[in-house]
C-alpha cells in the first residue's frame, strides 16, 4: 500500500501536482524555454508540495525532456524542441514486442512519404550532395562481395532516411522519424542476412527516392518513399503471419529471446524489417 502524506495524498499524486503546475507555468508564459526554475523552497511553496514530491516531479520532467538539471547551477527548462520532447517515443519503440514493429512501420508509412515530398522542395544543394554521398558509400560497400559489411550497410540505410527527415523542414517529422528509424537495426540486419537480394533491392529503392529528390519532384518522392516503406511493412507482416502458421497447436513457441531477434546474426529467427 502506498504511503500517504500529511494531507492524505499519495506521493504519486503530489508529483503529478508538480508536473501539472510546471506545465501550467510553461503554457502561461511564466516559464519559457531556457529559463531557470525558482529555487526549491520557493517552488514548493508556490505548488503546495513537499520537497520530496517536488523532486519526484522534476525527475519525471527531466526524463520527458522538459527540464534539465545542471550540477551546482539548478534546474532549467530545455529548449523544448521536438528532438527533446519526442525522445521518449524512441524508448517506447524500444519496448515494443517484435509483432508491434508492424504498427510502428505503419506510422512510418504515414510520415516518411510526406517528409520526402517536403524534402524534395526544401533540400539544399549541400543536402543533395550529402544524400548522393551516402548512397555512393552504400554502392561501394555492396561492391565488396562476398565480404559486404552488412552493419555498415544498415548504417547507410538509417543515415539516408534521417537526412531526408531533417531536410523536410518540419522538426516534428524529423524528431518522430528519428525516434523510429533507428530502432530496427537488429531486425534489418536479420533481413539482410536471410533474404536474398534484400540489400540490393533496398539500395535500388533508395536510388529511386534520390532521383525524385534530385528532380525536385515532391509527388514522385512521396510515391517512391511510400512504395519503399510499404514493402518493408508488408514483408514484416508476412513474416509474423508465417511464423504464427508454423506453430502448430501444442507446439512450443519460439523462445522469447529468439522472437525478439537475439542471436539474429547467428541465424536465429527475428522479424524481417528494413529501411
Amino acid at each position: 500500500m502506498a504511503t500517504r502524506t500529511a494531507d492524505g495524498e499519495s506521493p504519486r499524486s503530489q508529483s503529478n501536482v508538480v508536473i501539472d503546475g510546471i506545465r501550467e507555468m510553461l503554457t502561461s508564459g511564466r516559464l519559457v524555454a531556457g529559463a531557470r526554475l525558482p529555487v526549491e523552497k520557493d517552488l514548493c511553496a508556490l505548488l503546495g508540495v513537499s520537497r520530496g514530491s517536488l523532486r519526484e516531479g522534476v525527475r519525471a520532467l527531466v526524463v520527458l525532456g522538459v527540464l534539465e538539471t545542471r550540477q551546482g547551477d539548478g534546474t532549467y527548462v530545455t529548449d523544448l524542441g521536438p528532438g527533446q520532447l519526442f525522445e521518449p517515443l524512441g524508448f517506447l519503440a524500444d519496448l515494443q514486442s517484435p509483432e508491434n514493429s508492424v504498427h510502428l512501420l505503419g506510422v512510418r508509412r504515414v510520415l516518411e512519404p510526406e517528409a520526402a515530398a517536403h524534402a524534395a522542395l526544401r533540400m539544399t544543394d549541400a543536402d543533395l550532395d550529402a544524400a548522393v554521398g551516402i548512397l555512393d558509400r552504400g554502392d561501394a560497400l555492396l561492391a565488396d562481395e562476398p565480404g559486404t559489411d552488412l552493419e555498415a550497410i544498415i548504417d547507410v540505410d538509417t543515415e539516408f532516411h534521417r537526412l531526408i527527415a531533417r531536410a523536410s523542414g518540419n522538426p516534428a517529422f524529423a524528431a518522430i522519424i528519428e525516434a523510429l528509424v533507428g530502432r530496427t537495426a537488429r531486425a534489418r540486419l536479420w533481413r539482410a542476412i536471410h533474404e536474398q537480394g534484400a540489400v540490393r533491392e533496398t539500395q535500388r529503392e533508395h536510388r529511386a527516392i534520390l532521383d525524385a529528390l534530385l528532380a525536385r519532384d515532391p509527388d514522385r518522392a512521396r510515391i517512391r518513399m511510400m512504395v519503399h516503406v510499404l514493402g518493408v511493412e508488408e514483408s514484416t507482416a508476412t513474416h509474423f503471419a508465417e511464423a504464427d502458421a508454423a506453430v502448430a497447436p501444442g507446439a512450443s513457441a519460439p523462445a522469447a529471446g529468439a522472437a525478439a531477434g537475439e542471436g539474429a546474426v547467428a541465424g536465429e529467427s527475428a522479424p524481417p524489417a528494413a529501411e
